[in-house]
Order: structure tokens, then sequence, then C-alpha cells
């Protein structure tokens, strides 16, 4: 881990980008109801804030321990969201 910064940019790209495929999804299936990406989103963005909390937390006593565990709950939340925009079908 490089450092914060790095941290907060990789879970802005990886978050916005899961986003981002949910409003893509929504775009061409105009047909289907749109509740599933809706809460897709919701869970994004409660995730986004989960983990800029956490990254902002100075209370931490191994930075690099912290910011690893941080980075492999984005790795394990971001699988899960992408899982969950391929169920969309």
């Amino acid at each position: 881990m490089a450092n914060k910064r790095d941290l907060k940019k990789d879970i802005n790209y990886v978050l916005g980008d899961i986003i981002e495929a949910v409003y893509v999804w929504e775009y061409t299936n105009t047909d289907k109801d749109t509740k599933a990406g809706e809460a897709i989103i919701d869970d994004a963005i409660a995730t986004f804030d989960s983990l800029i909390a956490k990254v902002n937390d100075r209370s931490a006593q191994d930075k690099k321990a912290h910011f690893k565990a941080i980075n492999t709950e984005l790795e394990t939340k971001g699988r899960e969201l992408i899982e969950k925009i391929n169920q969309l079908g």
C-alpha cells in the first residue's frame, strides 16, 4: 500500500465503476425493473462511506495493517457487488 491518497483513489475508482456498470445495465435494459439496480447503487454508496470513514480513522495503531485490511474489504465488497450486477441478467 503506497499511501492513504492512493487507497482513497482506489475506493473511488472501484465503487464508481460499479455504479457506472449499473447505470449502463439500466440504460440497455429499459424494459426491466430498476429496483435491484438502485439497491446495488445504494449498497455501493454505503460501502464507499464506510471505507472512507475507516481510511480517515486516525486511532489505528498499525497503519500498514489497517490499510491492508481496508483494501481487502474493498476487494471483497467489490466482488460481491459485481456478482449482484451479473445476476441482474
